[in-house]
């Protein structure tokens, strides 16, 4: 158990300083396409020789779960860009608020699709996230006022798409090994990615100088490679409900990290609303054991 509780952690701290990383790559003058390819590019060949690696590389190549998944990975590749975008014109620690609003969103997607109707418990989570939102954003103390809209609309986006790949995800590929279904999901990101941003970087020389694989290495390996197979070690340990639980960590550590390697000022009324965001998606998890998908299943924006 505590072994699983420690792999689950460090998996959501690994998507939790991915915005940090983004923010300090744009300092070093780099573009979003370029960041988002080059961590989808680095990620797609980390996955897939770890695929050809384990001795199964036959296995699954030919399945049809295999295409859902390569055509799933064009909603994380468009998590990533709206994620990283939103970044562009707020602070790490407000963006990553944002994003964690699929917990709600999810939530209600499955209601309406699926017809599974929110419990009371889940309703009053719903109204304590929005109500941390509000806090943590700093609208209370003035700050939300003078945030970047289009930050918080790309913000908002990125929710909604993470929220349909959740969805989705938790009800294909299980056919497939979590490293196989995260290859051909992270080949589709790579590829929606390629479409909206051609990956220039490659013949203009800012590949190698300014050393762009710098960024796209840790961006791969705390965004797409690390996460997965720490997230497959550990959840089957904890259970779902507990493993959702400890995921929520990436929120508190997107805040320390932004804060300090990114000098972002938080006060305390940001805090208060991050525990009551935190406290709500515990409350919410522990009145619902079997609901959440596997966090095994998913891959950062």
């Amino acid at each position: 158990m505590w072994k699983g509780i420690l792999l689950v952690l460090l998996g959501a701290c690994s998507f939790g300083i991915l915005s940090t990383i983004v923010k300090l790559g744009y300092q070093e003058g780099f573009t979003l396409g370029e960041l988002c390819s080059v961590q989808a590019g680095f990620g797609m060949l980390a996955l897939w020789g770890l695929h050809f690696l384990s001795g199964r590389a036959t296995r699954g190549l030919k399945n049809k779960e295999a295409r859902t998944c390569f055509i799933l990975g064009s909603s994380t590749g468009l998590v990533s860009i709206t994620y990283y975008q939103s970044v562009q014109y707020i602070p790490a620690s407000i963006a990553i608020i944002l994003l964690m609003q699929f917990t709600w969103m999810s939530m209600l997607a499955e209601w309406l699709i699926y017809k599974k109707r929110p419990t009371a418990i889940q309703w009053a989570a719903v109204a304590f996230i929005l109500a941390g939102t509000l806090l943590a954003g700093g609208l209370f103390n003035g700050n939300g006022f003078h945030l970047d809209w289009r930050g918080i609309g790309f913000g908002m986006l990125a929710a909604l798409f993470y929220t349909t790949f959740i969805v989705v995800s938790g009800r294909v590929g299980h056919s497939l090994t979590p490293v196989l279904k995260s290859a051909w999901i992270v080949t589709g990101a790579f590829i929606i990615i390629t479409l909206l941003f051609p990956p220039t970087y490659l013949w203009n020389g800012r590949f190698t100088t300014p050393p762009l694989w710098v960024w796209g290495l840790p961006l791969a390996l705390f965004g797409t490679v690390l996460p997965p197979f720490l997230f497959s070690k550990g959840m089957p340990q904890t259970g779902v409900a507990l493993g959702a639980i400890l995921s929520a960590a990436e929120l508190p550590v997107a805040t320390i990290a932004a804060t300090v390697l990114l000098h972002e000022v938080i006060t305390p009324l940001q805090i208060t609303g991050i525990f009551v965001i935190l406290a709500a998606i515990v409350a919410a998890n522990l009145k619902k054991p079997t609901a959440a998908p596997a966090k095994s299943e998913l891959l950062n924006p």
